[in-house]
């Protein structure tokens, strides 16, 4: 049986010798046999304290003892990470990344109210400083968390209000949007204790005031920094609108619908005081596809189609004759066969192909019709109000202080040429004004209120029928075959027109190419 191990070494006594203990060479005396020192590690001393490698990094070390701050959990499924399998955790290194520990805090820790309350040795460390409080709470805050996302430095703000660099828009925007009320800045004024003291919204704000006009600076470097990014949506917008009404007033295609849709409605009134109409609301067109005929499917648009494509389709062709054999808009594989020239499948299918392409001619109409006039007119407007603003803090507060920065010769070559380009947006925006409302009335008459651009927004909405209505009349299978011509006789037998028997009030009449074909 082996002897005990020794608890503890005894004090009062004198021990063996050492050198007897430590050779493990020598005679094996008693007291050695019982010191087996590699035994000795197998005392339980309770489980490691030795902690593991924090999965944020070894900045952030779970060993200092000191509590983290509580944050709102993210909820997620964990998987366990397996040794001998391949895994794209594995090539994930410990330090790898590296995040704001106060950043993190401030964004999603749980508030000061709900944190245990707990005291303990380092705990002095992790507890926020109490900042002193000038502004509001929320709007501190948020412009910490601003401040911080951006990346910004007093000094490069500085730099840019005293000499006219070019900041950020966001950034503008939101130290604009934070600006002190009148007793804030006061308080802020007035502070002459530590800066350290104060939070990190405080401080930087704060350090602005000291700039002269710090605020008015700001706007005046948004202004030059939004400028002509608004100046250029302007300039397109009004661009866009001349074209489309250019484009509508002199549309061959489009004037002949409406003149077959007068002349259709025309018939179906006939009887009734909404006939005999010399003109119509272009609203009437987004009405064609209500009225159906007999068969329940054919509508009044399909019929117009069906009658001005055959016209137009004629007129192609005669057009092309008249240039003396040059057919370039038309396939010579279209014009190869006299006979297929003269059949009423060739023209009808020629004219579908000419009325398809209304929407590509009035491509600057729709356009239009998506943009906003009143939105226009704010635009403009509120650029000029920003001009005359900004040239009064030009010649009044910086005049005033006498300054000869980089900032206040910037600015001034700005406006010399900022009050050039409005001056010419307000004359084109009353130009473009009274060019729609005249091209509105071409089409309405004098309508007497300004209807902004509603009129392009009805053509829109009418060309996406038409293109509808073509489709529909292309797939759709013709139900009258014509007769076969009688070779003894120059001229086919009559056949009913099926058109005739879908809409009744139409009997004896035709749009044809006779009124508006030639006048192109």
């Amino acid at each position: 049986m082996a002897p005990p191990v020794p608890k503890a070494v005894p004090s009062a006594p004198v021990p063996p010798p050492p050198p007897s203990i430590k050779r493990p060479g020598g005679p094996p005396p008693p007291p050695p046999k019982a010191a087996s020192v590699p035994r000795a590690p197998k005392i339980n001393m309770g489980p490691s304290k030795v902690p593991p490698p924090s999965p944020l990094g070894p900045q952030h070390s779970v060993s200092d003892g000191a509590p983290k701050t509580k944050l709102k959990p993210l909820f997620w499924d964990k998987v366990l990470a397996n040794p001998d399998q391949s895994m794209v955790w594995n090539q994930i290194k410990s330090g790898s990344f590296q995040f704001d520990e106060e950043m993190i805090e401030s964004l999603f820790g749980y508030n000061s109210a709900n944190k245990p309350k707990n005291c303990g040795k380092g705990l002095s460390s992790k507890v926020p400083v109490e900042y002193v409080r000038i502004l509001d709470a929320k709007k501190s805050q948020n412009l910490a968390i601003s401040l911080k996302a951006l990346n910004v430095k007093i000094e490069g703000v500085r730099d840019a209000l005293m000499e006219g660099k070019k900041l950020p828009v966001e950034l503008l925007q939101t130290l604009i949007k934070m600006a002190p009320t009148t007793d804030e800045e006061l308080k802020l004024r007035l502070y002459t204790g530590d800066h350290s003291e104060l939070g990190l919204a405080e401080r930087f704000l704060k350090a602005l005031l000291d700039i002269p006009f710090a605020f008015q600076r700001l706007e005046a470097l948004l202004f030059m920094a939004s400028m002509p990014e608004e100046v250029s949506t302007a300039t397109e917008s009004f661009s866009t609108l001349e074209v489309a009404c250019e484009e509508l007033k002199s549309s061959r295609l489009f004037l002949k619908l409406l003149e077959a849709v007068l002349k259709t409605g025309n018939r179906m009134n006939d009887g009734t005081f909404r006939g005999g109409a010399q003109a119509f609301k272009l609203d009437t067109l987004l009405k064609l596809s209500d009225v159906k005929g007999a068969d329940g499917k054919t509508t009044l648009l399909h019929f117009v189609v069906q009658e001005i494509i055959r016209s137009e389709g004629v007129r192609a062709v005669r057009i092309a004759r008249e240039r003396s054999g040059s057919v370039s808009s038309l396939n010579s594989d279209d014009l190869s066969d006299d006979s297929l020239h003269e059949s009423e499948d060739y023209f009808r299918k020629l004219g579908l192909k000419i009325v398809s392409g209304l929407g590509d001619e009035l491509q600057n109409v729709k356009k239009a019709a998506s943009l906003d006039a009143d939105a226009l007119a704010t635009l403009v407007a509120q650029l000029n109000h920003r001009s005359v603003r900004t040239k009064e803090f030009l010649n009044t507060s910086m005049k005033s202080h006498e300054e000869e920065s980089g900032f206040h010769h910037i600015l001034k070559s700005f406006m010399e040429q900022a009050e050039t380009g409005i001056s010419f947006l307000l004359g084109e925006e009353k130009r473009l004004r009274l060019l729609v409302k005249k091209t509105t009335d071409f089409f309405h008459g004098n309508a007497g209120k300004d209807e902004g651009l509603r009129l392009f927004v009805i053509v829109r909405d009418f060309l996406v029928m038409l293109d509808k209505a073509c489709k529909e009349v292309r797939e759709a299978p013709r139900k009258v075959k014509q007769a076969p011509r009688n070779r003894e006789t120059s001229s086919p037998l009559p056949v009913p027109d099926p058109k005739q028997l879908l809409f009744p009030a139409i009997r004896d009449r035709r749009v044809d190419s006779s009124s508006s074909d030639d006048e192109s």
